[in-house]
């Protein structure tokens, strides 16, 4: 008897221990704007990897040095050979040449011959006027991934705030459901004690009935859609799903200091750079047409046996080279750069266009939403003397089911529209911001 009831004992400990461990994961987490874009700028992974993406171009770009630096190659080869002519060579770079080897019997039939060469090769680019202006594409490349990365970052806060503002709306939404669903709640109560008192048809309590269920899966909709988003501002935080945020903190809606379209946002400028990139390209491709200079040295070591240093010698130069015709080849390069150049030329003041249509709309929209949020509370406040009139009424038995129903309904809808005209001022606000972002 004992043992079953300490068997019971454990089973409501651990019944209560995961009923508070449940109730605790769903409790929400109080998060505020700028913790939600801190949070996103320090683990988003999208921006990381922008970021690694930078820092491989700009390693990219420290190799291209190679254009310009000595470049020396070490080498240890080792041979054997009874070939006439290459066993007399190899003795005479080993200086060990005598009267007998000039013997004609041993030049034409020599025994085998090892030869054991060590080899330092130096070669220093002089003039090369094609590989200067490709290291400069390539820096030019490093900066379109640099302001790549600023305008990821600017993109990522403009989602942080983007979400963070629909949860925001969903949390009223959730507030006025709620309010709406206790009046609809006690509407339907007072209609059932009237329905059972006979004052009333069924009709009238199976359509407030209906409007209760209808909140309540309203509401249920509404709390999906606030995890949903919650699970979304973690995706962007670079943490695991399934926490509930509360947002918490007022929210801008005044107007940027700036509602012109900058000339240097980070976008703009990528694509400047990147038009750039394209101009140094052709310029290599016109200079590769040009002479090139470069200086070589070789000291090579030679010995019969293995890890000796016996013989030594040097040859040293410097090489002009000319390409006078390569089939066409670099006029056609040259060409197809300046069609890709005209084509970035173009993207770029389509982009612009576009950007100043996207801000005077987001403007008309400001400025639409903040009229709109004027005559929605002056809705609201005829709304709800609305339905205090009808409701007295209708406990007066003056007015029937339906009236007071709509009633109460245009309150929630005059409520709904606030918050939607609050959303939309606000959304209008962080994507003014963006599209004005000059960083």
């Amino acid at each position: 008897m004992k043992r079953k009831i300490f068997r019971l004992y454990i089973a409501i400990q651990l019944g209560c221990t995961g009923y508070f461990s449940a109730a605790a994961q769903d409790q929400p987490q109080s998060l505020t704007l700028e913790e939600a874009i801190n949070n996103t700028i320090n683990n988003n992974r999208q921006l990381t990897i922008s970021k690694l993406e930078e820092k491989v171009s700009q390693y990219n770009y420290k190799s291209t040095a190679a254009f310009f630096l000595p470049q020396v190659n070490l080498s240890y080869s080792g041979f054997a050979t009874n070939n006439p002519l290459n066993a007399f060579g190899f003795k005479l770079q080993q200086q060990a040449i005598t009267q007998d080897d000039f013997n004609p019997k041993l030049l034409n039939n020599p025994s085998s011959t090892s030869d054991f060469m060590t080899q330092v090769y130096v070669q220093q680019p002089l003039l090369n006027m094609d590989m200067a202006y490709m290291r400069k594409s390539v820096l030019k490349q490093t900066e379109v991934l640099s302001y790549k990365t600023a305008r990821i970052k600017e993109y990522l806060e403009f989602q942080v705030k983007d979400t963070y503002l629909q949860l925001r709306l969903q949390n009223e939404t959730k507030k006025v459901l709620e309010a709406s669903l206790v009046s609809f709640k006690a509407l339907y109560q007072f209609t059932k004690d009237r329905y059972e008192q006979g004052l009333l048809q069924k009709s009238d309590l199976l359509n407030t009935e209906v409007l209760v269920r209808t909140m309540e899966n309203n509401l249920a909709e509404v709390q999906s859609g606030i995890q949903n988003l919650s699970d979304r501002l973690s995706l962007l935080m670079g943490k695991d799903p399934g926490v509930l945020y509360a947002v918490s903190g007022a929210m801008k809606d005044q107007l940027p200091a700036h509602d012109t379209l900058p000339a240097g946002r980070s976008d703009f400028r990528a694509m400047e750079a990147g038009i750039a990139s394209i101009d140094y390209s052709i310029k290599s491709s016109q200079a590769g047409l040009l002479p090139r200079i470069n200086a070589f040295a070789n000291y090579q070591l030679h010995d019969p046996s293995p890890f000796g240093f016996g013989g030594n010698g040097y040859l040293a130069g410097v090489q002009f080279s000319w390409d006078l015709f390569k089939g066409n080849s670099v006029r056609n390069k040259i060409a197809s750069l300046e069609l890709e150049k005209d084509k970035m030329n173009e993207e770029l003041v389509k982009q612009k266009e576009e950007s100043r249509s996207d801000i005077l709309k987001a403007l008309r929209q400001y400025q639409d939403a903040g009229a709109t949020i004027s005559r929605q509370k002056l809705a609201i406040s005829a709304a709800e003397e609305a339905f205090r009139v009808l409701q007295n009424r209708y406990n007066q038995g003056l007015v029937n089911t339906t009236d007071i129903l709509m009633a109460q309904t245009q309150v929630s809808n005059q409520q709904l529209a606030l918050a939607q005209a609050v959303f939309a001022q606000q959304m209008a606000t962080a994507w003014l911001e963006f599209l004005t972002s000059n960083n």
